[in-house]
């Protein structure tokens, strides 16, 4: 269990290198239920409209399937499922997120994509320690703009967590 100290740290630490060399960070910013989060804009390979699935037997029900985009088998992956935040629905709306991430494909489905957005380190603040009802390893943080708050997801650790398993943690 990290102490409060060590989260800001970490959070302070994770705004990338760029963040604290004063050059700004974009995000994508999506939302899941009422939420809205931000995503690196440099891990994000295209965006798609939600198509049908390929089930994979046994897979955790956060990964709905995998599709097949342009030759390659991409696994899709539920956030508001894995984020436990509710029953998830499909409507024309729905957005996936296509990433790529220490070279392997992945998409993240979402409720919708809302814009990029620019955010300096000063914007960043560090994630509070929230016990164990969201683990903030994920977080780099919240970013704050005008009357916004994006939760900022750390996508790399997400994505290459033992738990998810999609892909290498030394890639990542």
């Amino acid at each position: 269990m990290k102490t409060t100290d060590q989260a800001h740290q970490v959070a302070s630490e994770a705004a990338a290198p760029s963040a604290r060399a004063g050059k700004p960070l974009e995000f994508l910013s999506f939302t899941l239920g009422e939420e809205e989060y931000g995503i690196d804009i440099q891990k994000v390979q295209e965006l798609r409209g939600y198509d049908a699935v390929t089930r994979i037997a046994n897979a955790p029900e956060y990964i709905k399937g995998v599709v097949n985009l342009r030759g390659i088998i991409v696994p899709i992956i539920d956030m508001r499922i894995k984020f436990a935040l509710g029953t998830p629905s499909y409507d024309q709306f729905t957005v996936v997120i296509v990433l790529n991430i220490g070279g392997r494909v992945v998409g993240m489905v979402v409720d919708s994509v809302s814009d990029v957005i620019t955010l300096t380190a000063e914007q960043i603040k560090p994630a509070p320690a929230m016990g164990s009802v969201l683990d903030t390893d994920y977080l780099i943080g919240l970013g704050t703009l005008d009357e916004r708050m994006l939760i900022l997801v750390d996508i790399d650790r997400l994505m290459s967590s033992d738990e998810m398993g999609l892909i290498e943690a030394a890639a990542a």
